[in-house]
């Protein structure tokens, strides 16, 4: 392998790219304007939950169990109702997306000791959002139903009382529960898949169509060496486009990073490398950009968008797509960037997910130089 002939095709390459401003606009802000978008716009955070509320009792106590729900930043009053009639209305026409609903009774069934039945009545079209604002819910009536406990057994028995069960919830490493926190890192996996395997589909394919190729095959390049130049560009605008979204991450979605910085480029750099390779072996195979574009795109985002564990948890899955995740390496750089920054562990921990990204893209780069023939064919 001859450093000269590898250092004249990175040259080239080099050269080509600051030429061709929609492949430099592609590697440099097409990464940063999808993780504005996706950053800003995907969230799985429930939050300000459109409430209705029909009160039919009106006393003090319904007014403060109500105050809870208002005073939550879970639940957000929409307006108040008087019939069922008007929560159907207002749930069809998605003024709201759940009612609160007193009975007439509710005070003195509370005072009796008889206990009393709420209902609440939520929007299920959006399955993902019901199911979080019923545990919000469940959790303030729970917390209303514990003071009520507290205050009946100190008029009971003296001033104080103990709680049976002091159940005191810590969240790790995300304490705050902030989607956000674990969407971002994620999402640098996934654009940075896509945007590698993008760039490099096109330069194969681009020598081909613009006939280019056959000179390349009548220098004295190898084909290892030709391959080498060519990733070595793009090589270096995705550490780059790393190191934009690690800053975006610090400075404008204020991520936490507890881990450190040099293992993140350093996992980076080996993750591109595969998927440079996966760009650069569906370029061989097509000759067509349009065609290589195509499948890049299929080959990159689907998976890694589906079935990494980015956008659902794989446990939930069906058991025949857990094992096909197995094969998606956007898997891996995603549980290793999670574990970067959320939980700030070391090389120790993530050994075996670095060991499959080592794997990837030895595996990518062999098959892009087998593949890779100096012939017309």
């Amino acid at each position: 392998m001859n450093i000269r002939r590898i250092r004249a095709v990175t040259r080239k390459e080099f050269i080509h790219v600051l030429r061709d401003r929609r492949s430099l606009g592609m590697g440099i802000l097409m990464p940063v304007i999808m993780l504005i978008l996706f950053g800003y716009a995907l969230t799985l955070d429930v939050d300000r939950v459109p409430l209705i509320v029909w009160d039919q009792n009106r006393t003090p106590h319904s007014r403060e169990l109500i105050s809870r729900f208002l005073g939550s930043r879970y639940f957000s009053l929409q307006g108040y109702v008087q019939s069922y009639g008007q929560v159907e209305e207002a749930i069809d026409r998605r003024r709201a997306l759940a009612a609160l609903i007193l009975p007439p009774d509710f005070s003195s069934r509370l005072t009796s000791k008889k206990g009393v039945s709420l209902q609440m009545i939520v929007d299920g079209s959006d399955s993902n959002t019901a199911t979080i604002a019923l545990g919000y819910a469940e959790g303030i009536v729970l917390s209303f139903n514990q003071d009520l406990i507290l205050q009946a057994l100190q008029r009971q028995g003296g001033a104080t009382a103990a709680v049976p069960i002091d159940f005191r919830p810590r969240v790790w490493f995300n304490p705050d529960l902030e989607s956000r926190n674990y969407i971002i890192p994620g999402l640098i996996a996934v654009i940075m898949m896509v945007i590698a395997a993008l760039l490099t589909s096109l330069t194969v394919a681009r020598e081909w169509e613009q006939g280019t190729m056959e000179q390349l095959i009548s220098t004295p390049v190898k084909a290892p060496e030709l391959v080498i130049g060519k990733l070595i560009p793009y090589f270096c605008i995705g550490l780059f486009d790393v190191l934009l979204a690690v800053l975006m991450g610090e400075f404008l979605f204020h991520i936490p990073l507890r881990g450190q910085p040099a293992l993140i480029f350093g996992q980076a750099a080996v993750f591109l490398v595969g998927t440079l390779s996966l760009g650069l072996l569906i370029s061989i195979a097509a000759k067509n950009q349009l065609l290589a574009s195509q499948a890049a795109m299929v080959a990159t985002f689907l998976p890694s968008f589906l079935l990494s564990g980015f956008a659902y948890p794989l446990r939930s899955m069906p058991e025949v797509l857990q094992g096909i995740s197995y094969a998606i390496p956007a898997r891996y750089f995603i549980i290793l960037l999670k574990g970067i920054y959320l939980k700030g562990v070391g090389p120790r921990i993530l050994l075996l997910e670095g060991l499959f990204l080592v794997l990837f893209s030895s595996i990518m780069f062999v098959l892009a130089v087998k593949r890779f023939k100096k012939r017309l064919e």
